[in-house]
């Protein structure tokens, strides 16, 4: 592509997979080393795009200015921690990684059960949805209990499972809004609290507030992903326009109320 960039990150709207390359950038004090092209989901997706993404709709993919193309947030994460290695934020000592490595690698269960619980549609699984929700913050704060019991980030500073997990604790808002989930104030919960806590008030994680995923992600608290839509909807939550600052909040009874596009604020 002529004239573009090193790097392009093409991603969706609020993406929390790109936040975290947005973040680690952040800390790097490089923020303006790579471009981000937002994708409209709400729309057939582009065919280049897709023969980049070699016929996935997987986001985000990182675009070479040669043409080269990496998937995956967690690769796409270490190739920039590789190629730019004079302010690290993964740890460099053998021990501190591989601590830091195990508490990434729970980081699929637990994103994905997140995402599963705001989707869910059948209010009968509610708290069957909360209890094992709460079994994978307990799982946390365990990991975190034994190896960073006095901490506030799993050691020092905000680093590499820091800029993992921030995005998804940020997109759990979502849980907080539309499930009346929280963590209870119990021991149980104090560690992975006070890191929960911390990861969201980091100056380098400020790309999106709770109104922002709140009023995005109103149709996956009615079981519609990625753009897709409702019965009854001709817009999705996740258009561009009108942009969500003007959008009203939506009702946070999920599973007895469907609101309409006018009710959204998405008719402009």
């Amino acid at each position: 592509m002529r004239g573009m960039s090193k790097f392009v990150v093409h991603h969706i709207p609020v993406c929390p997979f790109s936040q975290r390359l947005k973040i680690l950038m952040a800390l790097k004090g490089l923020p303006g080393e790579v471009e981000f092209h937002v994708v409209d989901i709400t729309r057939p997706r582009d065919e280049r795009l897709l023969e980049l993404a070699r016929g996935t709709t997987a986001l985000p993919i990182v675009e070479f200015a040669d043409g080269r193309v990496l998937k995956e947030s967690l690769v796409i994460l270490q190739y920039f921690e590789d190629i730019y290695p004079q302010r690290p934020v993964a740890q460099r000592d053998p021990w501190r990684r591989a601590v830091e490595n195990m508490l990434t690698r729970m980081e699929g269960d637990f994103v994905s059960h997140g995402y599963a619980f705001v989707l869910n549609q059948d209010l009968a699984r509610r708290d069957a949805m909360r209890e094992k929700m709460l079994r994978l913050y307990a799982q946390l704060n365990d990991f975190l209990a034994e190896y960073s019991p006095d901490g506030t980030f799993l050691f020092e500073d905000f680093g590499w499972a820091e800029a993992v997990y921030t995005p998804m604790f940020m997109r759990f808002w979502f849980l907080e809004y539309y499930e009346e989930f929280d963590l209870p104030p119990v021991d149980a919960y104090a560690r992975v609290r006070k890191w929960r806590d911390a990861c969201l008030a980091h100056p380098c994680a400020q790309q999106v507030t709770r109104e922002e995923i709140v009023k995005l992600y109103y149709d996956y608290a009615k079981g519609a992903g990625n753009g897709a839509l409702l019965p009854g909807r001709l817009k999705s939550s996740f258009v561009f326009e009108p942009d969500w600052p003007v959008r009203p909040w939506p009702s946070r009874d999920k599973y007895g109320y469907s609101a309409s596009d006018e009710e959204l604020g998405l008719m402009s």
